[in-house]
């Protein structure tokens, strides 16, 4: 009886996985808000990304205006939210990481510039009850200077 020829499994094996690599996608929450961040001058890059928080604040993109209207809203993870939901969610958040993570936890404000500050402002005053003290916000680097 003769052999099986396996020459060519070690290509179609190859040929899968590329697939799979490029069709897999690694986004973990789908942004459901449209933002145009502020430019900043004084900008950092986060070192520990599994200890941070993100919070997006701004309009519903077009696919959600005709459930959620036009006006501000806040997204937690991948849905929309109150204001007052942002402290437990946070506190959530801070139980589900890793005990090193804990101490250094950070929550990104993702925000659209023309934002009304009340909404920021109940926000904050939610991050602060939650004991999240460590906050930042997210802009896009000031071009020309």
């Amino acid at each position: 009886m003769p052999e099986l020829n396996t020459s060519s499994l070690p290509d179609l094996i190859f040929s899968i996985l590329f697939f799979f690599m490029i069709v897999t996608s690694m986004r973990e929450e789908e942004i459901k808000i449209d933002f145009k961040l502020p430019k900043g001058t004084e900008l950092s890059k986060i070192e520990r990304k599994t200890a941070v928080v993100n919070i997006y604040v701004g309009r519903p993109s077009s696919n959600y205006i005709s459930q959620f209207g036009t006006g501000t809203r806040v997204q937690l993870n991948d849905r929309f939210a109150n204001p007052s939901d942002v402290g437990p969610f946070v506190v959530n958040e801070r139980n589900s990481m890793r005990q090193a993570d804990q101490a250094v936890m950070k929550v990104a404000l993702k925000a659209d510039e023309n934002v009304s500050m009340g909404v920021m402002t109940d926000v904050k005053m939610e991050l602060r009850k939650a004991r999240a003290l460590s906050l930042m916000y997210s802009a896009d680097e000031r071009n020309g200077k």
